[in-house]
């Protein structure tokens, strides 16, 4: 249980995150108010979805509740993934600092693999390669001489992208 006090008992809040999932499953809607659109939608108050919201996310069940654009329709049509052999002993240090940076999108951790010496990942978005290409310098001069190497995976086609989906098996 969270921090908040529930004012649902567990099966009426368990029915009621099953909704809140359905509901939202596909992203929320572009309205003035979507905490009062899914509030409507599950027959409680505002003050109830955010207390549920709250909960679901404390407990791990949500981990974050975020825009998603789509930037191929905002004009980044040029992306890759950027792949950093860092040193390890900066990659706790180094790996926020890339991540903070506008044109990353995501940047994370990895293991190193047998023939495969990257650890981090940062996928970088620009409106041109050569932009990219820039942004990739600016990441190598705050990696400085942390950094051994580098590559640039670039997409080869665009997947699509989904939150989760939760289906019914009975």
């Amino acid at each position: 249980m969270s921090a908040c006090t529930s004012r649902f008992d567990s099966s009426e809040r368990a029915e009621l995150a099953k909704r809140l999932v359905a509901l939202t499953e596909g992203g929320l809607p572009l309205v003035e108010d979507p905490w009062g659109w899914l509030a409507e939608r599950l027959e409680i108050s505002v003050d109830a979805t955010l207390e549920l919201l709250q909960q679901l996310q404390a407990e791990g069940a949500i981990r974050r509740i975020a825009a998603v654009p789509n930037h191929y329709r905002l004009g980044y049509r040029h992306n890759g993934m950027t792949v950093w052999d860092v040193d390890d002993a900066e990659i706790a240090r180094l790996g926020p600092l890339i991540g903070a940076q506008p044109f990353v999108s995501h940047c994370y951790r990895r293991p190193r693999q047998e023939g495969w010496h990257y650890n981090l990942f940062a996928m970088v978005h620009g409106r041109s390669a050569e932009e990219i290409d820039a942004y990739r310098a600016e990441i190598r001069q705050l990696l400085g001489s942390a950094c051994r190497t580098d590559e640039m995976l670039v997409s080869s086609r665009i997947l699509k992208k989904t939150g989760l989906r939760v289906t019914s098996r009975r």
